[in-house]
């Protein structure tokens, strides 16, 4: 390690990644643009995602026009909102482990089936949450 460039003499890492030299509204600016790259991404390639969003096309205006207080509209859009966030995790997940290991292998089915369950349970939250706010 004492030799390894990324490391000073006293353990501390040294920035080497040339993307992350930026700072400010550059660094802003950059990461704006690669989150919504990041989007698209899932658009154009996760079936799941495109069916989560269109679900949050129909879920989020209705939650604004429902007869309810702010907090409980807010509440309702962020149990939509919060699938969408599980959903690109679990994209990234799943596209990381196909990129480091395109076999089938225990730990790589492990990885996915978990990113698999955390969308599940986002998924049974929208129902559960809508219901409460609605009948609660």
């Amino acid at each position: 390690m004492a030799n390894d460039p990324q490391f000073t003499s006293d353990d501390s890492r040294v920035e080497v990644n040339p993307h992350k030299g930026k700072t400010g509204v550059r660094r802003i600016l950059n990461a704006f643009a690669y989150s919504l790259e990041g989007l698209a991404a899932a658009y154009r390639h996760e079936d799941a995602f495109r069916q989560e969003v269109l679900l949050a096309v129909i879920l989020m205006p209705a939650a604004l026009f429902l007869p309810v207080s702010g907090t409980d509209k807010a509440i309702m859009v962020g149990s939509v909102l919060l699938v969408l966030i599980v959903e690109l995790l679990n994209s990234a997940v799943e596209a990381v482990v196909d990129r480091v290991s395109p076999g089938d292998h225990p730990l790589a089915k492990r990885a996915k089936d978990i990113g698999s369950a955390a969308v599940l349970l986002s998924l049974l939250n929208v129902p559960a949450v809508w219901l409460l706010v609605l009948f609660g």
